[in-house]
């Protein structure tokens, strides 16, 4: 069912230079003319929010604006964002606060930097300390602040190839940008220092050691930036609770783990609200089987399950209520007492006595099953959610055999007669099958040829083995080609959507799931719409797919 006004609205220059454009059906990518533009849109839309508008993700020169289009047209909400953006910045100081950021400049890719902009080394860090920080926006990463410094001067390129590994506290520079990451991740800027600053620490209130507006400053420090009591990158991940394993010494049922199998996790509807932070929603891949399983033992939707791709082998403490909605997969209960093991139904409630253990085996079809506990996973969250997100680090721990999951307290709602509002299981994709996605166009289709764009829904997309919660790898016979005009450009990091299409240099496109960065500086295509999420949530490596543009 499509909402009230599906109109979108032209993708022109409006006043100003401003371009609204359509990001996915319910969000809008707003370009205007610099950061300090972008700046400005970010903060009306924070302190005069709009009927329908979610939080808004600023970019380099772009705000990405989340919508519901039951409560706002896309035109209504084009025209106000082209109003709003049209008004020219106040140039007035937020007076955010200074951050001092001592940094030992050793970093291996400092004598390139200097070479590259024919300086000495020692130049390089005096004009980097030199410089004025402000942190513009946040992404790649919690706490990943783009710093944009007042040295037109200092400007490098990214790393042609980048590293699979850049170590939490290393200080780096890319464009006309300078940052600190936050963790250990993979990362292609020009490493230059490194410090024992924290940025990002769940520990912490707020956990992010800047947001946007906030002034930093580099301060050449000799010797080890590591001290006796520094701490580097983010916290350690909040683990998860543990029941003790003796009879009887228990008090609440739960769930222990006895073989995690591949990648099992916990997950629920996500963390939205803190893109300032650069913090994404995460969640479950495949929210309607997840909110299904937790209809069908009484559970708030919201609550925190279980996510497998199967191999997943569970022992009961005390008695539990569970069910498995999702990709459907051959489940077994083995009784403690030697009774003989029984098949439970898939998708509705059903009992497990102290010590029976509940295998999850690998899906027929689809990719990911759910299974929920009455009561809920009473997991400590992290900015408010229990949902693991791969790639940024937060929430509980991949499951590892050992592990009990405490259930919360029992709802009072009763338990579901059958399953309700999950992915039909017939329905989903088995390896070699072709899946037909319908996606919208843009933010930037215009990047690409129009053989690129007939390329994009008349070819088929094998789904990789490279795929994962972040997003499915896609490998097609021939890549997505950019217009010569834009090819050699630079795009300035903007806001990504979950569906995104992105395609980086080889033209093999990336889509967007869960744990997608907040921020991503490769043109995205196209989207798939909110409403066929849950199916690319679904579907396994070796399947193709189809795009359809709706």
């Amino acid at each position: 069912m499509s909402p009230p006004d599906g109109a979108v609205p032209p993708d022109e220059a409006g006043p100003a230079g401003v371009r609204v454009r359509v990001a996915r059906d319910d969000a809008l990518l707003v370009e205007v003319a610099d950061l300090a533009a972008a700046t400005a849109l970010h903060r009306s839309l924070r302190s005069e929010p709009l009927p329908g508008v979610g939080q808004p993700v600023p970019g380099a020169r772009t705000v990405l604006v989340p919508f519901d289009p039951w409560t706002v047209s896309t035109a209504t909400l084009a025209a106000e964002l082209r109003a709003r953006a049209a008004v020219p910045p106040s140039g007035t100081d937020d007076g955010g606060r200074l951050v001092e950021v001592p940094t030992v400049y050793d970093g291996v890719d400092l004598d390139d930097v200097a070479a590259h902009l024919g300086w000495s080394t020692a130049e390089v860090v005096r004009r980097h300390t030199a410089a004025r920080w402000t942190v513009g926006f946040v992404g790649f990463a919690p706490g990943f602040g783009y710093l944009v410094g007042d040295d037109p001067g200092l400007v490098v390129p990214r790393r042609s190839s980048p590293r699979t590994r850049v170590p939490a506290g290393a200080v780096a520079l890319a464009g006309e940008y300078s940052g600190v990451y936050p963790r250990e991740s993979p990362g292609g800027w020009q490493l230059v220092g490194r410090t024992d600053v924290v940025t990002w620490d769940v520990r912490r209130d707020p956990p992010a050691l800047w947001v946007p507006g906030d002034r930093v400053r580099f301060v050449a420090v000799r010797g080890s930036a590591r001290g006796a009591s520094a701490s580097f990158g983010t916290s350690g991940r909040v683990r998860q609770s543990e029941l003790p394993n003796e009879a009887g010494s228990a008090e609440r049922s739960g769930l222990e783990v006895v073989d995690p199998g591949p990648q099992s996790l916990v997950q629920d509807l996500g963390r939205p609200g803190h893109a300032d932070l650069g913090v994404a929603a995460s969640g479950a891949a495949d929210p309607r089987s997840l909110r299904a399983a937790h209809r069908a033992v009484g559970n708030p939707v919201g609550s925190a399950a279980l996510e497998t791709l199967g191999g997943l082998r569970l022992r009961a403490h005390g008695r539990c209520i569970v069910a498995v909605t999702g990709a459907p997969a051959p489940l077994e209960v083995v009784p403690d007492g030697g009774d003989p093991a029984r098949v439970p139904p898939s998708g509705q409630a059903f009992a497990l006595a102290d010590g029976d253990e509940l295998s999850v085996g690998p899906p027929s079809r689809g990719l990911r099953t759910y299974v929920a506990l009455r009561g809920g996973l009473d997991l400590p969250p992290v900015l408010g959610s229990r949902a693991t997100d791969v790639l940024s680090g937060l929430g509980p721990d991949p499951l590892a055999a050992g592990t009990v999951l405490p259930a919360g307290p029992a709802p009072s709602s009763a338990v579901a007669a059958q399953e309700a509002g999950a992915s039909d299981p017939d329905a989903l994709p088995a390896p070699g099958d072709v899946v037909t996605l319908p996606v919208v166009l843009g933010p930037r289709d215009d990047w690409f040829t129009p053989e690129a764009l007939r390329l994009l829904t008349t070819q088929e997309w094998e789904v990789t083995s490279r795929s994962n919660r972040v997003g499915l790898r896609l490998a097609g016979d021939v890549g997505l080609e950019q217009r010569p005009a834009v090819g050699r450009a630079e795009l300035p990091s903007e806001g990504c959507v979950t569906g995104a299409l992105q395609v980086p240099p080889d033209g093999q496109p990336v889509l967007f799931l869960a744990d997608h960065p907040l921020t991503g500086g490769y043109p995205v295509v196209a989207a798939v719409p909110t409403s066929a999420l849950w199916l690319a949530g679904q579907v396994p490596p070796g399947a193709r797919l189809r795009f359809r543009v709706n």
